[in-house]
């Protein structure tokens, strides 16, 4: 079985059903206020193919003209982000390990064709800070590497109520999403997944 990343963690069925009942709810308010929308990747201009919004005090955006960063505000609306659920927040408390709140919650949707290429989180400032993961909905299979983009990768199948945290060595480990295996979940409203991402942006 290929290694993973040390301080890589897979918390598999941390959320029960109930739990990611409410989580789903709470995810739709957001959208609500927040709706999603497409990114582009910078330069080219070329559109994502998961749709994503944000909640907390920061969110992360990118576009063609101005790149990958964080800012407080809604690249469509020019509304601030609504607030983390507290939910959200008491896990963050339990597993991250960290003495702060995350200031950010980047929420993906993924359609069943939707994918993410191995990439690194490394717009923050903190990078002593884990990265906190929590799927809802279908499955999909989640890929981790090295520090170096051509290090060997493990792939792992993520279920609905996983959360996985990515923190030592594996904070800055490139990592992606290879599929999405749809109607794997009941959980949504139709087919999909929903990614939440916890960050903690500066020191």
């Amino acid at each position: 079985m290929p290694v993973l990343p040390q301080g890589f963690r897979h918390l598999p069925d941390l959320l029960d059903r109930d739990a990611q009942h409410v989580l789903a709810e709470e995810v739709r308010a957001v959208v609500r206020a927040s709706p999603l929308y497409v990114p582009a990747m910078p330069g080219t201009g070329k559109p994502m193919s998961v749709r994503m919004t944000n909640c907390g005090q920061l969110g992360w955006v990118t576009d063609k003209e101005h790149g990958y960063r964080y800012q407080e505000t809604h690249p469509v609306t020019g509304a601030p982000w609504p607030p983390i659920p507290d939910r959200l927040l008491d896990l963050w408390r339990a597993v991250a390990d960290y003495p702060d709140p995350p200031q950010a919650c980047l929420v993906n949707f993924y359609s069943a064709g939707a994918r993410m290429g191995l990439h690194q989180d490394r717009d923050e400032q903190e990078f002593s800070a884990p990265v906190v993961s929590v799927s809802l909905g279908d499955d999909c299979l989640f890929r981790i590497g090295g520090t170096r983009r051509g290090d060997p990768t493990a792939s792992l199948r993520l279920r609905s109520g996983d959360v996985v945290v990515l923190g030592g060595e594996s904070r800055i480990a490139f990592h992606g999403v290879d599929r999405i295996y749809p109607g794997t979940s009941t959980l949504l409203k139709g087919e999909g997944r929903i990614n939440l991402t916890l960050r903690r942006v500066t020191g």
